[in-house]
């Protein structure tokens, strides 16, 4: 097998000898080539599209060999596609449905009966567009979103162009919704033109297929590239693309910045329905788009593919262009752009709905797009905005591929509301699990790489929340780890310096550029240094009040901007010290600076209140185990004063315990959780002893 084939507009990424080792066994051949279709978003987005195979397997009833076809299930993406994503049916059965099937009027029940064709009854759920690939003759099919190709798709001369590349090779088929009957005319076209070797899907994608998973994958890259390289010869051929730019954007790191500033407040506005996050882009391709001509012209035509509008919304908001000499965008502007979006958005559905339409949806947008900054994109957690940006990108490339050839159309209003209050959409959204005490929210734990701190980490992260784990090492080491076990997209390391404010704002900007704001402030960077009066330097006085008291302080001030900029709740939470509330010996600077945290925890819940800000304490006591406080001189002070061995002291504090409890880091990651997952959300102002029980420590 040749290896050496050259695409200029697509990845080949088949390994003959990683095939070899797959011979013999046709599903994973196929998920394979799935996989490797879905590695490179320029031919599907994520989520996007799907691929089969038709086998024979022995029937466990009778014990013959039938014909069975696996295909992507509903809700899976073929880039990461397992054999458990996958639904099997048996074809003949699957073909039977013809004989019930009842017209257009009746299209969703036959996703019901689609149950009835399954080989194996725990298989993933077939997707509707199951009866594409089982009513087509072909043992490999690929469906593909393919940029190229939705661009010649969504061209006012679409089906002449597709002629002009391919002549007799390729097929047309008008936009339709997918389902039985959509199956049923694509079969009726190879029927009557045997020979093809694609279909093109109007406003929608691309069929291709192969006998083999080998032939197949080739010529699905065959067709795109074939597609790719007429859309490249004609880019400014017959006017500059998107009509030329109409301005300029300013350099990257003022980009940046502006973004930075304005991401809170979109964040807060979109929010209104529910807790979002966010995603910024200011890729060269949407820079092209927000900065042209035809952006006016062009944007409020939405997308075309339903993929693409039903994770962006069929249109998206766009702000006035960036203005240097007056960089910021008025609140109140912003407001009334976010009212008339809600409002046109609507009125869309009024005019579309039908007597038994889902009730209207979240009426905020998800894309917005800042002309000369770049796009933001809004969704109910940060996987979904980053796909949406994906997928608004794509849309872009559609436009501007169609628009160089011919002319962009989008799918018809009605059509769009159809397929996005599909009530087999609508069933797929009501079957999603429901969120975690977190989804949606955003946290910031400075310490976030050493013991506590991670702990805390990982507790927020599993209860839902999005996590930037700042400090000062372990960076790396931690979001390696962290996106191992949380995923890629739910957690980030930022360098800080507590003591600085511009690297503290610093770390703060990179955060909203990566979430879109923040909710929760976890103030746990710390040291402790150990010693009387007598031997206690000026040096190590200034070094705890700068680490533990100016470090609250400034953190907290530079979050603070961002909270108030969101006009949503949010949650200050300091990890003082059982030593701010107990005089203990040999400890004049650690518990003088502990107690200064504690009673500032107080003053800023009463200042905050009317910002619907909670700011509570939790006090740790003897945390031993992975602190990075009792890796140093800490340990030794401590044993020192208490006149025992160091590795005498986790027995020694859990024996001087009400409870004779040895604390761990995770019991105070569980105190933090309890402040902020909703449980004390009328509550601030709080002390909550995490210490086994010291009775010198009680509050009240």
């Amino acid at each position: 097998m040749n290896n050496t084939l050259s695409f200029q507009h697509v990845s080949y990424l088949w390994d003959e000898k990683k095939a070899l080792e797959l011979s013999g066994d046709e599903v994973a051949l196929f998920i394979y080539r799935s996989n490797l279709l879905g590695a490179d978003l320029r031919l599907t987005n994520y989520a996007g599209g799907n691929t089969s195979v038709k086998i024979m397997e022995t029937d466990p009833v009778t014990g013959e060999q039938v014909p069975v076809m696996w295909v992507k299930g509903s809700g899976g993406d073929i880039g990461t596609l397992t054999k458990a994503g996958c639904a099997n049916l048996y074809v003949d059965r699957l073909r039977a449905l013809k004989n019930r099937y009842r017209g257009l009027e009746f299209e969703d029940e036959m996703v019901e009966l689609f149950n009835h064709c399954l080989f194996d009854p725990k298989c993933a759920a077939p997707s509707i567009d199951t009866p594409l690939h089982g009513l087509l003759p072909y043992k490999h099919i690929d469906h593909l979103h393919p940029d190229a190709l939705i661009a010649i798709a969504a061209s006012r001369d679409g089906e002449a162009i597709m002629k002009e590349i391919w002549g007799n090779q390729m097929a047309w088929v008008p936009w339709q919704r997918p389902g039985f009957d959509l199956g049923l005319k694509l079969e009726q076209t190879i029927q009557e033109n045997p020979n093809l070797r694609g279909i093109i899907l109007g406003g929608h994608g691309l069929f291709t297929w192969g006998d083999t998973s080998y032939e197949s994958y080739i010529n699905t890259l065959e067709v795109i590239e074939q597609a790719s390289i007429y859309l490249h010869n004609h880019y400014g051929k017959k006017r500059p693309v998107f009509g030329g730019a109409r301005l300029e954007s300013p350099d990257a790191e003022t980009r940046r910045k502006a973004a930075a500033d304005l991401m809170p407040t979109l964040r807060g506005l979109a929010s209104s329905y529910r807790r979002m996050l966010g995603h910024f882009t200011d890729d060269a391709r949407v820079l092209e788009f927000i900065n042209s001509h035809d952006l006016d012209k062009l944007a409020p035509l939405g997308t075309s593919c339903p993929d693409h509008f039903l994770r962006t919304k069929i249109r998206p908001l766009v702000l006035k262009p960036y203005d240097a000499q007056n960089p910021q965008l008025d609140t109140q502007y912003l407001t009334e752009q976010f009212e008339a979006y809600r409002a046109d958005y609507t009125a869309y559905y009024e005019r579309c709905k039908h007597p038994n339409s889902p009730a209207v949806r979240d009426t905020n947008p998800v894309v917005i797009l800042w002309p000369g900054i770049g796009m933001f994109t809004f969704s109910k957690d940060k996987q979904t905005a980053r796909v949406a940006s994906e997928f608004y990108i794509n849309a872009i490339n559609v436009m501007k591929g169609a628009e160089a050839v011919s002319e962009y159309v989008g799918l018809p209003e009605q059509e769009a509301f159809d397929i996005e209050y599909w009530l087999l959409e609508e069933a797929k959204l009501q079957r999603m699990p429901k969120p975690k005490s977190l989804s949606g929210k955003i946290a910031y734990v400075t310490g976030g790489t050493g013991g506590i701190g991670k702990a805390i980490c990982e507790v927020l992260l599993q209860n839902g929340a999005c996590v930037v784990a700042a400090d000062r090492d372990r960076l790396e080491e931690t979001q390696t780890e962290l996106r191992k076990t949380y995923g890629k997209d739910n957690s980030l390391s930022v360098s800080i310096d507590v003591t600085s404010a511009g690297i503290i704002e610093e770390s703060l900007r990179q955060s909203v550029l990566q979430f879109g704001g923040v909710d929760i402030i976890v103030n746990c960077a710390g040291l402790s240094i150990s010693k009387p009066i007598s031997e206690t330097t000026e040096a190590d006085w200034d070094l705890l009040q700068d680490v533990l008291v100016k470090g609250q302080f400034l953190v907290t001030q530079q979050a603070l901007k961002i909270q108030r900029k969101q006009k949503l709740d949010g949650d200050v939470v300091n990890i003082a010290s059982k030593n701010g509330l107990v005089a203990g010996p040999n400890n004049v600077g650690y518990g003088t600076a502990k107690a200064a945290q504690l009673h500032m925890s107080r003053l800023l819940a009463a200042e905050l209140g009317p910002d619907r800000i909670r700011v509570n304490t939790v006090n740790p006591d003897a945390v031993l185990r992975g602190s990075k406080i009792w890796e140093g001189e800490w340990a030794q002070g401590r044993a020192k004063a208490y006149g025992i061995a160091v590795e005498d002291l986790p027995a020694h504090y859990a024996k001087r315990t009400l409870l004779n409890e040895e604390i761990l880091a995770e019991d105070i990651a569980r105190a933090v959780l309890v402040f902020v997952d909703g449980s004390l959300a009328k509550s601030t102002g709080n002390v909550l002893n995490v210490d086994g029980g010291v009775a010198m420590a009680f509050v009240r």
